[in-house]
């Protein structure tokens, strides 16, 4: 499911908007130029799959946005929790990496979560807007979007990228610091379970 929460920018105190569904999130991030959609989730493919399986998994869809979009690159990242000693040493820098606000000169920022979840915070026209994905979902940041993504203090997502440019992720970070202003992934998705029960 995906959830989307706006506030000011000023900070995380009022809540100007806050849904989950569908219809009302496409029409909240259309204006923003943000491409939203919900592909179908491939119950047979596993969090931990290999790229090769989640590209197979996918192709169709894959090549029906390749179509619209000519992307140079599509590759899956793939982030999970691991009894590797080395594993919240990477975590952390995989998380560090992206936390902080940036924008992206020549490239949209386009992801589809194959399992689990993250969240884009996107910084526009005087608000932030949290967009919590999840498997099923696809979004795509428009280049020189102000933006930043969390994905939790224990990550555990895997996930298809889409580039137009050859060099991937490439990220200019703005030096601000109003990331740290509003909730992070680990508030609002402990806050969504306990919503949903689990």
């Amino acid at each position: 499911m995906t959830l989307v929460t706006t506030w000011p920018e000023s900070g995380p105190q009022t809540i100007v908007r806050r849904t989950s569904d569908p219809a009302e999130i496409a029409a909240a991030l259309a204006p923003l130029g943000v491409r939203y959609e919900q592909w179908p989730v491939r119950a047979e493919v596993l969090p931990d799959a290999d790229g090769d399986t989640v590209l197979a998994a996918y192709r169709e869809e894959i090549d029906r946005l390749n179509v619209k979009e000519g992307f140079a690159t599509v590759d899956v990242v793939t982030l999970h929790p691991s009894d590797d000693p080395d594993w919240p040493q990477r975590a952390r820098a995989a998380r560090e990496k992206f936390l902080n606000e940036h924008t992206h000169d020549d490239d949209d920022e386009v992801r589809f979560f194959v399992a689990g979840a993250g969240i884009f915070y996107l910084h526009v026209a005087e608000e932030v807007h949290a967009v919590y994905c999840e498997k099923g979902d696809l979004l795509g940041v428009p280049k020189r979007t102000t933006h930043w993504f969390d994905m939790g203090t224990n990550p555990a997502f895997t996930a298809i990228r889409f580039f137009h440019e050859e060099d991937g992720w490439v990220g200019n970070f703005t030096g601000s610091g109003i990331a740290s202003r509003f909730p992070g992934f680990d508030a609002i998705h402990a806050a969504l379970a306990l919503e949903r029960g689990a």
